[in-house]
């Protein structure tokens, strides 16, 4: 067996950005939105709401909860210990997995809020991250409101402990809105701050009710020890926009990562086969006399070896390719990861 070593020049690297629609299928809108009943009446349904695709309720597409700073909105998990419930403990579960600091505020564009809505995005249903950019989210209460993130607009990238950053503003993808009272620039007012945060790296869209309520008539219920019901308040308004006809459509974009290996065979390289039929198993000699100075092989296949001839991977070619001593290849090895 022959072996030859690769030279630095033979290896390239390359990233594809892969992007496709988000919900069951790939499909990239979503119109029809249901919840469970028997989650819903569960310890968990405390704390949010699956929401389904269909009325079977066995392919979860995103989470829906409220989370308020000062447990508000929700029932206390005890009455007689005051300050503990279910809202105020969302609040601190994204307060840490967000911003990474228990004493940090939600500021959203410049203006601090005291709750939030949480949409989280199934995992399976994205590979790496949401695609920036594809996002239109459409809110339905005495009127419609049409969100979508900032990237397209942004001056410079922000992070957090969550990892990329970029607003909710109003408008369709790509384009964003200015109306009365509203920063032309950044596409949301500057008394009630943006309408959230686009957070693609772990697959969370945060609505800042403050700004939403004074667009549409969405408002949480803000009301001590008592259940406000606002995760279906939410999804109320997001299935009802579905139901008239405005989806939910987002993407998810995945970065690939490919090695190319070229493979050279010159043409005074590999012009011989180890085969059986090709010389002699006694002798070692070749058995035809034409292919002493005409040789004629066909490579089918590269092997790629380490340093200690260790098979590493095995590249198939689609077809025979012919080598002789007048012939030099090119063969391009992909290797994906």
């Amino acid at each position: 067996m022959s072996f030859k070593a690769f030279e630095p020049d033979d290896f390239v690297v390359s990233v594809d950005s892969i992007t496709a629609g988000i919900w069951t299928g790939e499909t990239a809108s979503l119109f029809t939105f249901f919840t469970s009943s028997t989650q819903a009446a569960s310890s968990a349904g405390n704390y949010y709401l699956n929401v389904y695709d269909t009325a079977a309720t066995n392919s979860i597409q995103f989470a829906v909860t409220y989370g308020n700073l000062y447990g508000s909105g929700s029932e206390l998990y005890n009455p007689a210990v005051n300050g503990y419930s279910y809202s105020g403990t969302i609040w601190g579960q994204y307060q840490i997995l967000v911003l990474g600091d228990e004493n940090a505020n939600f500021s959203w564009g410049g203006i601090t809020g005291s709750d939030f809505w949480a949409l989280s995005l199934e995992r399976d249903r994205y590979k790496e991250a949401l695609f920036p950019g594809s996002l239109i989210l459409t809110l339905s209460g005495s009127t419609y409101l049409t969100l979508t993130d900032d990237s397209q607009v942004a001056s410079s990238q922000v992070f957090c402990d969550a990892g990329r950053v970029f607003q909710l503003v109003s408008g369709s993808a790509g384009v964003v809105y200015s109306g009365s009272g509203t920063d032309g620039i950044n596409g949301y007012s500057p008394s009630s701050g943006s309408y959230g945060w686009l957070l693609p790296d772990i697959g969370t869209i945060l609505l800042n009710p403050l700004a939403i309520s004074q667009s549409i008539n969405l408002v949480p219920t803000r009301t001590s020890n008592t259940n406000g019901q606002n995760p279906y308040k939410l999804f109320n308004a997001i299935s009802g926009s579905g139901e008239d006809g405005f989806p939910f459509t987002l993407n998810s974009q995945e970065n690939i990562a490919s090695d190319f290996v070229f493979v050279r065979p010159r043409s005074s390289e590999f012009n011989y086969s180890e085969n059986p039929s090709f010389i002699s198993g006694s002798t070692g000699e070749v058995l035809y006399s034409s292919f002493i100075n005409n040789p004629q092989v066909y490579i089918t296949t590269v092997g790629l070896y380490n340093d200690a001839s260790e098979l590493l991977a095995v590249a198939k070619l689609s077809r025979p390719l012919i080598k002789d001593f007048t012939k030099e290849a090119l063969i391009r090895v992909k290797l994906d990861f």
